[in-house]
């Protein structure tokens, strides 16, 4: 059964590259939002809104994916979730989270929320730039060449 594409499209800075390449490849891509988001008009692409919730996308993504699909987030617990499943996970920064990565994501999440819970000021993450979504494009297309070998 081919590879899917699952997009967390809230605040997803990459939803062009994720269909430039599903159409590249002939892939089926799922934009999972809390709201109506445009779309472009496509077989391949399918806008899905979730009922208001703040998990509700990612409860939806995760009860979907299954091993060899390709979800796009940012959201570490999703990430896991995701992983567990079998996914390929991808960051819009096209940084992966594998196996060996998410311990310390979720690790980092919790010390983040922590801090911010006894008042200190954190940074959030870096401002999006041209190379992240060129990393973007490069970790994608290699997910659906790690995807076939896995569903194939």
């Amino acid at each position: 059964m081919p590879s899917r594409i699952f997009v967390d499209a809230d605040a997803c800075p990459v939803k062009d590259e994720v269909y430039k390449v599903a159409r590249r490849y002939g892939l089926q891509v799922y934009v999972v939002a809390g709201a109506f988001l445009m779309v472009p008009k496509d077989p391949l692409i399918e806008r899905v809104i979730v009922e208001a919730g703040p998990d509700a996308a990612d409860d939806w993504i995760a009860g979907e994916v299954r091993r060899g699909d390709i979800v796009v987030t940012h959201d570490i617990p999703l990430a896991q979730r995701c992983l567990q499943a079998g996914a390929l996970v991808i960051g819009p920064n096209g940084r992966p989270f594998t196996e060996d990565s998410i311990g310390q994501a979720l690790a980092g999440r919790a010390i983040g929320e922590h801090l911010r819970s006894v008042g200190e000021v954190t940074r959030g993450p870096p401002p999006f730039q041209a190379k992240d979504r060129s990393r973007f494009l490069s970790a994608l297309d290699e997910a659906v060449h790690r995807s076939r070998r896995i569903a194939g």
